[in-house]
């Protein structure tokens, strides 16, 4: 089992960007897929971009294509979503989720597909 713990998160200006990781612990994260979610207040957790277990498929979510890119490093066992051109839209709690098939392609897009989770980290874009 993978314990997650996300860190980045804070509070930045419309237009500045942010670094998110994800760093996991209790076993390594090349066994598994990973996933970027976010929920905003009073809204769904919603899929944002995921990266399959070697790093080579990503996706994004249309609402944040071209300006976030999700990347690994399986030998620091860390999983990143760099954040550009950030936009008040995006202010939402970020949570990394792991998804333990072992396939090499396959991630998961929706929560219930995934199968561990981090805490989240909070993200907030001022206007």
């Amino acid at each position: 089992q993978v314990q997650l713990v996300e860190a980045g998160g804070g509070l930045v200006q419309a237009g500045g960007s942010l670094r998110l990781s994800c760093a996991a612990s209790g076993r390594n994260i090349s066994s598994y897929a990973m996933t970027w979610f976010r929920q905003a207040p009073g809204k769904e957790r919603e899929f944002v971009a995921a990266i399959s277990r070697m790093g080579h498929k990503t996706s994004y979510a249309d609402s944040v294509k071209g300006r976030f890119t999700i990347s690994r490093d399986n030998v620091k066992n860390t999983v990143y979503l760099q954040m550009n051109t950030l936009k008040p839209e995006d202010t939402a709690v970020y949570y990394c989720a792991a998804e333990s098939s072992g396939s090499s392609t396959y991630t998961c897009h929706d929560p219930s597909e995934c199968d561990f989770w981090g805490q989240g980290t909070q993200v907030t874009v001022s206007s």
